[in-house]
């Protein structure tokens, strides 16, 4: 698979079904400089909270984790303003 990038979404790896609605959402913002979506992993244990989910802060943004049913993917944020950031995923998610 080729890399490619729509927007500040690089699509280097497939997505989890509804996970593309998310990252929309944080394109939009001005504090986002780019979306990295990651790999894709399962759970063991049954289902949990579907949607978007704030990990940690890293050197040059943020590792969200997107949970859909058993699957779990990681979502790396460039972002320039951590507290920014921080903040409206707060209110957002």
């Amino acid at each position: 698979m080729g890399r490619h990038r729509t927007g500040k979404i690089k699509t280097e790896h497939h997505l989890l079904e509804g996970a593309k609605e998310y990252l929309e959402v944080l394109e939009q913002w001005d504090v986002v400089k780019s979306i990295i979506p990651g790999r894709i992993s399962r759970q063991n244990k049954g289902r949990g909270n579907k949607g978007l989910f704030l990990k940690y802060q890293t050197r040059s943004g943020y590792k969200l984790l997107y949970k859909y049913g058993t699957s779990v993917q990681e979502i790396f944020v460039v972002c320039s303003d951590y507290e920014e950031f921080e903040r409206r995923f707060r209110e957002e998610f």
